[in-house]
């Protein structure tokens, strides 16, 4: 009776070991939650993509007042002098397809950003997926902000610049295809240097950032977006250039009044 307790002994092994029963049903298990993580993937992109194809076609019923009024308005109000012509048998059509595609990303850009947080939320403890469910709100209250700053405030001064610059003798003849590219990089810039406030979040939350050091460099902060403001108006005014770096100084600010918050909460939950 000994002796086959203790042979039953030695054949016990580590269950660290790769021949361990629990090693061995690991694999599997990894290999099943890899899958799972590219199915809910694969879902999330499958939603996104029918919402945007759906929101899209939405958008084609209006293509012409997008194009007329939305796209070239902004043109149209700086200054008669700036012609657009098309140069490529198929631009007007490549054109059309742009700006539904842009349109259609725009609205669509909250349900994106919510499929994306659905990705991440499993993987969060339970304040954080609480906290998320506003952050997504917060992204796109940023962003559409960052759009409309860039439509209303940025195209028209860039636009009006472009048009009194240089020689009369020399006509202001514009690809659409170019003017399209600045279009959009305009608004997508815009969008994006919005998202300052929401970057602090997550920077903050992770411990990387705090409200004593963006506070202990307000001065270098402040001159370096003027500059930057400085540099991406073409106008070399002032008082233009106040106007785009004024509300990226407000949202630096804003920026430190997040990161305060977010570390109060964190030092709360410690």
């Amino acid at each position: 009776m000994t002796q086959e307790t203790e042979s039953t002994e030695s054949l016990e092994l580590p269950e660290d070991s790769p021949l361990s029963i629990s090693a061995v049903e690991s694999e599997p298990d990894k290999e099943m939650n890899f899958i799972g993580h590219l199915e809910e993937i694969r879902s999330r992109l499958i939603k996104s993509a029918l919402v945007l194809i759906i929101v899209m076609t939405l958008c084609a019923t209006f293509a012409d007042f997008l194009v007329n009024e939305i796209l070239i308005g902004p043109l149209k109000r700086s200054s008669q002098s700036l012609v657009l012509q098309n140069l490529v048998p198929y631009g007007q059509l490549s054109l059309y397809f742009q700006v539904v595609f842009f349109a259609g990303f725009i609205i669509s850009f909250p349900f994106i950003a919510w499929q994306i947080w659905q990705f991440v939320a499993p993987g969060l403890h339970e304040h954080e997926r609480k906290a998320g469910r506003f952050s997504i709100l917060f992204i796109s209250l940023c962003f559409f902000s960052g759009i409309a700053f860039g439509y209303f405030v940025f195209l028209p001064i860039s636009l009006q610049f472009f048009a009194s610059f240089g020689s009369a003798l020399i006509k202001n003849n514009i690809s659409i295809q170019d003017y399209v590219s600045f279009f959009i990089g305009t608004l997508l810039t815009a969008g994006l240097v919005f998202e300052l406030p929401f970057i602090s979040y997550i920077l903050s939350k992770i411990g990387l950032l705090t409200p004593a050091f963006m506070r202990f460099y307000r001065k270098h902060a402040i001159v370096v977006l003027l500059i930057v403001a400085a540099v991406v108006t073409p106008s070399t005014d002032f008082v233009t250039q106040l106007i785009i770096g004024l509300p990226m100084i407000l949202l630096y600010e804003l920026s430190i009044l997040i990161s305060a918050q977010v570390n109060r909460n964190n030092a709360a939950l410690k």
